[in-house]
C-alpha cells in the first residue's frame, strides 16, 4: 500500500453518492491531490476487498471516459485495469491500486544522485509507450502547447528570449503521446518501473513535445535537475525510439515558462527555471 495520502483538502462530491456496478464502496482512505475529484478507497470488488482509486469529474470535459476507453485497449502489467465507470451523477472511474511508489519518494532528496540508476530505464519507458497504436484521438488542446507571447515574455523579464520563440520547430513525428508522462505518474518496485498512471491527456500528438514534458523539472522535484540525468534519460528512449533533440530543448523552455508564469512565489524554482533558460538559450 502506498504511502498514505493526505485528509480531505477541498469539498468534494460525496463518493458514496455515485452510482456503482461493480464496484462495492466501503471506505475512503486518502484524498490525492489532483484536479478531478481523486479517492485512496477500499471495497469490495469480484467478491475480494481491494484497495483502489476513485476519480470523479469536477467538471464537463474531463477525459475520465477517455482514459477508460484507452486503458480497455492498452493491456498490460503497467496499467490499471478499471474495474468500474459510470456517468451517475457525474462521469467517475475506479482503476485497482497498483504496486510501487514514486521515484520521488524513492530518491528524497537525491543527494547521492539515486535517481541516476533509474533514468535510462525512465527514458525506455516513455519509448515504449510512443510505439503504442490504439485507437484514440488527436490529443486534446492544452495551454502548455502554445508557445509563449510576447506579454508573457515581457512579464517575465525574459523578452530577449522573444527571437527564439519565434522560431518554432516543426511538426514532428505524431505519436501515440501519454500526455501527463512524468514522476506523479509512475511508479517503480525492485528498480523496475511498475506501473503507469493517468491516462487523460493520452492521444496522439508531437512526440518531442511529450518528451520535453518528461524532462523539464517541477516544483519541488529533487531530480531530473542535472544535464547528466536527462542525458541518460534520453540514451534510454534512444534505444527504441528517435527524438529531436532541438524541439526537446524547444519544448522545455516553453514549458518552464508556462510554469515561471503560474508559479511566480516559489523563489528556488524560479532561481532554477531562469538559470535553465540562460544555460541552454540564452
Amino acid at each position: 500500500m502506498h504511502t498514505p495520502h493526505p485528509a480531505r483538502w477541498r469539498e468534494t462530491i460525496d463518493p458514496f453518492s455515485l452510482t456503482y456496478h461493480n464496484f462495492q464502496l466501503k471506505e475512503v482512505i486518502g484524498y490525492p491531490h489532483a484536479a478531478n475529484d481523486v479517492f485512496y478507497v477500499a471495497g469490495i470488488y469480484a467478491g475480494k476487498e481491494i484497495t483502489a482509486y476513485l476519480k470523479v469529474a469536477r467538471q464537463e470535459g474531463t477525459g475520465i471516459e477517455h482514459e477508460a476507453n484507452i486503458l480497455s485497449q492498452i493491456k498490460g502489467d503497467l496499467f490499471p485495469k478499471v474495474i468500474d465507470i459510470g456517468r451517475e451523477p457525474r462521469p467517475f472511474s475506479v482503476t485497482a491500486e497498483m504496486p510501487g511508489k514514486r521515484l520521488s519518494l524513492i530518491v528524497g532528496e537525491n543527494k547521492d544522485m539515486a535517481s541516476l540508476s533509474y533514468m535510462e530505464a525512465y527514458g525506455e519507458a516513455l519509448a515504449k509507450f510512443h510505439r503504442m497504436n490504439p485507437l484514440a484521438p488527436r490529443q486534446r488542446e492544452r495551454k502548455f502547447y502554445q508557445r509563449p507571447t510576447a506579454e508573457m515574455l515581457e512579464d517575465l523579464g525574459l523578452e530577449d528570449l522573444e527571437p527564439f520563440f519565434e522560431e518554432k520547430p516543426k511538426a514532428g513525428q505524431i505519436v501515440f503521446c501519454h500526455g501527463d508522462f512524468h514522476y506523479a505518474n509512475v511508479l517503480w518496485q525492485e528498480h523496475r518501473l511498475s506501473a503507469i498512471l493517468d491516462l487523460e491527456f493520452a492521444g496522439y500528438g508531437d512526440r518531442d513535445f511529450d518528451i520535453a514534458w518528461a524532462l523539464f523539472l517541477r516544483p519541488e522535484q529533487k531530480f531530473l535537475k542535472t544535464d547528466e540525468e536527462r542525458e541518460s534519460f534520453l540514451r534510454g528512449y534512444g534505444r527504441y525510439g528517435a527524438y529531436d533533440e532541438g524541439a526537446v530543448k524547444y519544448y522545455m523552455a516553453q514549458n518552464y515558462v508556462h510554469f515561471l508564469s503560474r508559479i511566480k512565489t516559489d523563489r528556488e524554482y524560479g532561481e532554477y527555471a531562469y538559470e535553465w533558460l540562460k544555460k541552454h538559450i540564452s
